[in-house]
């Protein structure tokens, strides 16, 4: 199971937004090159990269220290925030990243989207779905900063883009992100078991090392960490060693 550490960037600094609210950030670093440096000596890989700005305004959109963070790392990235067009899923994929991550165009353009899976690749792209439990216990979909409920069960979304040749999922629970109260280990389980083919990437509620030994157990491809990290519960290299299996 990969670990990804995670880096959020907003006006050029590291940050954590508590279950998506940009009135909820911690501010944790002002150098992300330092703090990309640091996940590359404890042994990462792969880095999570989320342009806040981006996400929130397109013309905010912080590409040159996205370029700068790819090209000093020496990771695989995989790198969203906001992209709507074309132009942008390109534009990262030039920069470098390995994979670029869409969302609620997703949802708003569910065919423009699937053209993309057929046109970049499907080990290109990553779908992220953010998703609320309902009191029935179905996982409907979010978009729009996790604001607005898309109508839409997380099956239906994942349904639709099988044919294109969808390949990784990155799902969050957004009552559990940032929240540092374990991750919903139920949810990706029932995930993997409707959609075996799925590269699963969970993300939202990692504590402690614990919810890594839970997660790498379950046949699960990967893990998104932030906050724990920040906030000195674990360490990267000790994330990576539970993810092993050590």
């Amino acid at each position: 199971m990969i670990v990804f550490p995670a880096i959020d960037l907003r006006q050029g600094r590291c940050v954590r937004l508590t279950q998506g609210r940009f009135d909820a950030e911690t501010r944790y670093s002002d150098m992300p090159l330092a703090v990309v440096a640091g996940f590359a000596e404890q042994g990462a890989q792969w880095l999570h990269l989320v342009d806040l700005d981006g996400a929130k305004d397109p013309a905010a959109r912080q590409t040159g220290l996205v370029r700068e963070l790819v090209r000093a790392s020496g990771l695989k990235v995989q790198c969203g925030g906001g992209l709507r067009r074309r132009e942008q899923v390109a534009e990262l994929l030039e920069l470098g990243c390995e994979r670029v991550v869409l969302g609620s165009i997703a949802l708003a353009e569910p065919e423009t989207v699937a053209q993309w899976f057929v046109e970049f690749g499907p080990e290109c792209l990553v779908l992220a779905l953010d998703v609320h439990i309902a009191a029935d216990g179905c996982a409907r979909v979010a978009r729009s900063g996790w604001q607005e409920d898309s109508g839409l069960a997380l099956d239906e979304v994942l349904e639709t883009f099988l044919p294109a040749g969808l390949r990784h999922v990155l799902c969050t629970d957004i009552a559990r992100d940032g929240m540092l109260a374990g991750p919903n280990a139920a949810l990706y389980a029932g995930l993997l078991a409707r959609f075996p083919g799925l590269r699963l990437i969970a993300s939202g509620g990692v504590g402690c090392l614990d919810d890594i030994r839970v997660l790498a157990g379950s046949g699960l491809a990967g893990v998104v960490t932030g906050k724990a990290l920040y906030e000195n519960r674990f360490t990267l290299k000790e994330a990576l060693a539970c993810s092993r299996g050590e």
